[in-house]
Formats: structure tokens, C-alpha cells, sequence
């Protein structure tokens, strides 16, 4: 077997840490139900050639390597596995190019969500995906599990914003994919491939990713409803109702609870669910939000055009995570249905909830359907077993009403066992068919998907 000797010999001083408390802060995302292996090193590359170096090494030695970028993720996807390597590409940060003209940026793995977004905000332009981590997970990661957030329902996920990728194989080669034009039809489409497939196939290494232009000014909307469905249903009712909305964000009685003891907002008792929403401020799209809010059962309608007002409804939004954090270890799930079955979903949430005993605690990505109960461990020995049967009925509840287990984190470790529920044989065959062909020695984040 290759030694760590040969593989420290061909990187920069200090990229290589076996420190096992270094290695043990490595090991993990944010997922708390993953239990991590135990890694045998950890690399910070910070080129392209360290990571084909990397990849050449662990191909000689079969060792796993798992790559990682913030660790923010939330479904076991950067978890290491037993005599794993981490590769850490957080310091490969830079961004290299920002093209005004075509409205693209081109981007090493590690920089940060709010970085490039603060670097297009001087040519009036926005990275337009923005998961709650956006301060702090890297485009590496959102990349990996496709990463959705607040302005997917005008922007769409991850895979919409990705031109063209690096990518650095399991031997060590260098593929470039896509490119910098708007359209492309030359071949398979191995850019949409990779997005998505989180380390399995390859180790992204450099991404060409489409800008948007800031957004025109924003009415910002705080609607209050005596219960989630009505919130579900009125938000479905915006989106066809030809106000133009930028995002619309629900959170359950649970979460505002939750949001009022972290952060001192004081909704009060009669507020049940509320939907925060943007419409461009156009002639006429305010009225239109307003009505179907309204003809949907909204107690409470407060509009602002204040930019200070508007970062407030967000910032809460924003809170929902930790404040839910405080209530205990968490399960924090992530299932997307047809927006016009997110009401149906959040009913049923609400059932499982009642009939488990497990407290759920509910906010959603309403304007494109994509819900995330985050279930709170109980504290009884048998905690864990009691989470996991009531996330299998959501799990169920979502794919009855014509969803996934998945809108935006990913499967990772978390929820290997539901795809198959969702896929079906052929397509797993396929998939593994496909991991084969890429990986033919399953060195790259083994365990991960599939």
C-alpha cells in the first residue's frame, strides 16, 4: 500500500494533517444523525494539482477520499467513512473572473455563497441560488447536492445556474464540461451530471456559473394565518396569481414559537404560520399578493417597500434552524412535492406529528413546493427509533403526493435507504451503472447516495 509519506511528498508543506483531533473536526457536516467513521488524514488542497495528486494517490493506495467544503451540509454527504481521507477545498477560494457582458462568473470550489454574491453585486449582477448557509457553504458545495434556498421560485436550484464544471476524476484526469454559452447541445450533458451527485462521480474543481441581474425593488409581504395549510394554500394561490414573486417562505406555529423564544419576535398566540413573500414592485403585483393571501385565510397583511424592514422578514426567516436547535438535537429534513399539494403535505406533517409524539416543527420554500419538517429528538432511550419511523411516514406522505425525499440537500448517508422507494430498480441499476463507470474502484465518497 501506497504510504501517507508518498502521498505528502508530492503536496505543499502543511497540506497534509493526521493530528487525530484535526482529522476528527473534519469528519463530520452538520447532519446529527450521522455517525462518522474514523478518517486516517486530511488534505487542504489548494490547486488543481494538489487534487489530481490526491486522486492519483488514493486510485495506487484504494483509499476513500471524501470531499468537503464548508461542512454545512445537512445530509451526511461529507461524512468521512472508516480509513477515509477528507479532502478540504475550502482554501481553493478564489474568484477568478467576473464577465458582466455574458453575465457568468468562474469560480474555484471553495468560495463562499455570500463572496461571489458580494463580488457580481458590483456590476449590479447576483449568484441567484442561496441556501440559509449561504454565508457560509461554498459553491463546491451547493454544486454537490444541487442547493436550492429562498429564490428558487423565480431562480431554480443550483443546476440552473451551472455552465460549465472542472472536474477532477477518481485517477487523477482533468475534465472540463459545458462552457461559457448560454445554450449547448454538443453531447451528454455531464455538467447537469455532476450537479447534484455529490463527490460520487468526481471532485469539482473549478465551475462556470450564470449571474442574474439584481432584482428590480421588492414589495415585501409578513402574512399571518391561524393554520400552516391555509399558509400552503395561499402561497400556491400566489404563484399563479400573476404577482411576480421572488420568494415565499412559510413557517409552522412550531417554528414561530421556536423563532420567538430565540430571537424575541413576539407573533403571540393567534399567529398560527406566517409566509414572508417578495413581488417585484410593479404596477398591480402587491393588490394580486394581497387578494389571494386574503381569499386564503390571512389574518394579517403588512406590506413594505423598506430595504431595512425587508432584511428584518428575512433575518427571521433566516433564524428558523437555530432557533429550532435550541429544542434539541435535530433531524432536519428536506421533501418537495407539487405546490399545489404542499397544504396536503403540511396536514399530513402535522398528523404525524400528533400520532408519534415527536415534536415536528415545520418551514417551507413554499413557492416551489419544497418543505423542511425538522423532527427533535426525543429524549427517551429509544429517541432516534422514534424519529426515524415518523420521518419514514413524511418520507411516504411526500411520495404519495407526487414529491421526493429530496428538494435540495441531497441524499448523502442520511437517506440512502428511501431512494429506492422513490427511483425504483432500473433507475438505481443505472445509477450504479453510471458510479461504475466513473469510479470503477468506489473510492469516491463511498457510502454517499447509493
Amino acid at each position: 500500500m501506497t504510504s501517507l509519506d508518498d502521498l505528502s511528498a508530492g503536496l505543499p508543506a502543511g497540506s497534509l494533517r493526521v493530528d487525530p483531533e484535526v482529522v476528527l473536526g473534519y469528519a463530520s457536516d452538520t447532519a446529527d444523525l450521522v455517525q462518522a467513521g474514523t478518517a486516517c488524514a486530511v488534505v487542504t488542497a489548494r490547486t488543481v494539482e494538489d487534487v489530481q495528486h490526491v486522486m492519483r494517490w488514493a486510485s495506487a493506495a484504494r483509499v476513500p477520499v471524501i470531499p468537503r467544503g464548508a461542512g454545512t451540509g445537512l445530509s451526511g454527504g461529507a461524512t468521512a467513512v472508516d480509513g477515509a481521507l477528507v479532502l478540504d477545498l475550502s482554501r481553493m477560494d478564489r474568484v477568478l473572473e467576473i464577465d458582466p457582458s455574458n453575465r457568468l462568473a468562474v469560480v474555484e470550489p471553495g468560495v463562499v455563497n455570500a463572496a461571489l454574491s458580494l463580488a457580481a453585486q458590483e456590476h449590479g449582477l447576483m449568484f441567484a441560488p442561496d441556501p440559509s448557509s449561504w454565508e457560509t457553504s461554498t459553491i463546491g458545495g451547493n454544486i454537490a447536492t444541487n442547493a436550492g434556498g429562498l429564490r428558487c421560485v423565480r431562480y431554480g436550484a443550483t443546476r440552473a445556474a451551472v455552465l460549465g464544471l472542472d472536474v477532477v476524476l477518481a485517477d487523477g484526469r482533468l475534465l472540463h464540461t459545458g462552457g461559457r454559452t448560454a445554450k449547448r447541445s454538443a453531447g451528454y450533458d455531464l455538467t447537469g451530471l455532476f450537479v447534484g451527485s455529490e463527490g460520487t462521480l468526481g471532485v469539482v474543481v473549478g465551475a462556470t456559473v450564470r449571474l442574474q441581474a439584481v432584482p428590480p425593488p421588492q414589495v415585501t409581504a409578513l402574512l399571518t394565518f391561524g393554520a400552516a395549510r391555509d399558509a400552503a394554500a395561499a402561497a400556491a394561490a400566489i404563484v399563479v396569481s400573476g404577482a411576480p414573486p421572488t420568494l415565499l417562505e412559510l413557517m409552522d406555529e412550531t417554528t414561530v414559537r421556536a423563532v420567538d423564544a430565540y430571537r424575541g419576535t413576539g407573533f403571540g398566540p393567534g399567529v398560527r404560520a406566517v409566509l414572508i413573500a417578495q413581488v417585484d414592485e410593479v404596477p398591480g403585483a402587491a393588490d394580486l399578493l394581497e387578494a389571494a393571501a386574503r381569499a386564503h385565510g390571512a389574518t394579517d397583511v403588512a406590506l413594505t417597500t423598506d430595504l431595512a424592514e425587508a432584511r428584518e422578514l428575512l433575518d427571521i426567516r433566516r433564524s428558523a434552524l437555530p432557533a429550532k436547535q435550541q429544542l434539541g438535537r435535530t433531524l432536519v429534513e428536506d421533501v418537495c412535492v407539487p405546490v399545489s399539494r404542499l397544504a396536503d403535505l403540511i396536514e399530513q406533517v402535522e398528523q404525524i406529528s400528533r400520532e408519534t409524539g415527536v415534536v415536528v416543527s415545520c418551514v417551507a420554500h413554499a413557492g416551489d413546493g419544497n418543505a423542511h419538517p425538522v423532527l427533535i429528538v426525543p429524549e427517551a432511550a429509544d429517541g432516534e427509533a422514534q424519529v426515524w419511523a415518523a420521518a419514514d411516514r413524511i418520507f411516504t406522505a411526500a411520495l404519495e403526493l407526487g414529491g421526493t425525499v429530496s428538494g435540495e440537500h441531497g441524499i448523502g448517508r442520511l437517506k440512502r435507504r428511501w431512494l429506492a422507494d422513490e427511483v425504483g430498480d432500473t433507475s438505481l441499476e443505472v445509477q450504479r451503472g453510471i458510479k461504475a463507470a466513473f469510479d470503477p474502484l468506489g473510492i469516491l465518497n463511498p457510502g454517499a447516495v447509493l
